[in-house]
């Protein structure tokens, strides 16, 4: 009972933080008027042009799961339905379509790898600066922020010693993240198919193509944070290794660290584990703060008493710009919602997890708005897009009941 009652708490929590964006999606200048107050001269309810698509496709998927559920639906959709959450590929087939989309992806980026950085990023002066004193620190006010990214300076200033194209080894990142959605997904799922589904979706996704080969916006953190999940349950003591990668990739990583701890709590690992991870991220608490907030002056450690609300509301109406041209999680996120709900609801710990990691990261953006002086970027709605990618792969999942994690 206490389960189901934890269960949906974390479903509620989530619930809200997407309502709260969908509603930027709706009326986009709404939450910022009402932080703005008196001085805004914008109508707060203007429609957006996700209005008409919005409501249709969540008006249509409720209409359908209520028919589903009460067993209306002619049979032939039913069967159909059935057949998709049945179907199932063996290790061989899964093995050469995995390899089809990844040499697929390969073959039509690659191209990328030949653009200058600077013709597409402006940012890129910034990092080839500190590339062109590494290892040693710009002496110049500004880059404080920059040199602090100790792993990621590491591997782009390696890319470009060693094959003389500082974008291979963030290409090879994204092949590796594109890979690891792939087995995230099979992991939680227990099933082949949904992992090749989620390695689809996340490929389709505009946001991810723009910056898959970027140096300046590179994927290094996004990598090491998904795969510092996947280690919990097969080498947790790996786990908070690359938790310290992902952080000096891209400090925005701790605001991940709750997200990270209830997973933990909710698995089915041994009470030992789970307290020898709990410990281990606790010193890494300890740890990146003295590093990132006491020692460093820089964005990371200003204002941190401060908090802005204006910031931390107007903030929620930033990823309907952002993610304007991927319609697939617009669109789908509220159902996507339910759907790891109610899976979760037949004991699906997996769904229970990625409930918690897209609610997470929604919010991480206005706490980042509102505690720094950092604008929201696109890019770092790629753990989004990479989760939403593996929750849709969830969904798909053959078992009602998870599998043991030991």
């Amino acid at each position: 009972m206490k389960s189901n009652k934890i269960t949906y708490l974390i479903f509620g929590s989530t619930l809200i933080i997407v309502l709260l964006n969908l509603v930027s999606l709706i009326f986009p200048t709404l939450l910022i008027s009402i932080t703005i107050g008196s001085q805004s001269r914008t109508n707060p309810f203007e429609v957006g042009a996700w209005l008409v698509p919005l409501v249709s496709v969540n008006i249509f998927i409720l209409f359908f799961g209520f028919m589903y559920y009460k067993g209306i639906l002619p049979k032939k959709i039913k069967n159909s339905f059935h057949f998709i959450l049945d179907f199932e590929v063996s290790k061989k087939v899964s093995l050469i379509i995995f390899t089809i989309i990844i040499g697929g992806y390969i073959i039509f980026t690659a191209n990328e790898l030949t653009l200058n950085e600077l013709d597409v990023f402006k940012d890129w002066i910034y990092i080839q600066k500190v590339l062109d004193n590494y290892p040693h620190n710009v002496n110049e006010e500004g880059f404080e922020e920059l040199q602090i990214l100790y792993v990621k300076n590491f591997l782009l200033f390696s890319s470009q010693e060693v094959f003389q194209n500082v974008k291979v080894i963030p290409f090879f990142a994204s092949i590796l993240l594109i890979s690891l959605t792939y087995f995230f997904t099979v992991k939680i799922s227990n099933k082949r198919f949904s992992g090749l589904v989620s390695m689809i979706i996340l490929i389709q996704s505009n946001t991810f193509l723009r910056y898959d080969t970027s140096a300046t916006f590179s994927n290094f953190w996004s990598l090491f944070y998904v795969l510092s999940l996947c280690l919990i349950y097969k080498k947790w003591t790996l786990s908070p290794l690359l938790f310290i990668a992902s952080i000096f990739s891209k400090p925005l990583t701790l605001l991940f660290l709750p997200m990270t701890f209830l997973i933990t709590l909710r698995s089915r690992l041994p009470s030992k584990t789970i307290v020898g991870i709990l410990i281990s991220y606790v010193l890494i608490i300890v740890v990146m703060l003295a590093i990132l907030f006491l020692n460093v002056e820089s964005g990371y450690s200003k204002n941190l008493t401060n908090f802005n609300y204006s910031d931390f509301w107007s903030s929620f109406s930033a990823w309907a710009f952002q993610l304007r041209i991927d319609g697939l999680v617009l669109l789908f996120l509220l159902p996507l919602t339910v759907g790891l709900f109610l899976k979760s609801r037949q004991g699906h710990r997996g769904s229970e997890s990625i409930l918690i990691l897209l609610g997470g990261i929604l919010l991480s953006a206005p706490l980042l708005a509102a505690f720094t002086e950092f604008n929201i970027q696109p890019y770092r709605w790629i753990p989004l897009i990479t989760f939403f990618a593996i929750g849709v792969g969830t969904l798909l999942s053959k078992f009602s009941v998870e599998r043991s994690e030991d």
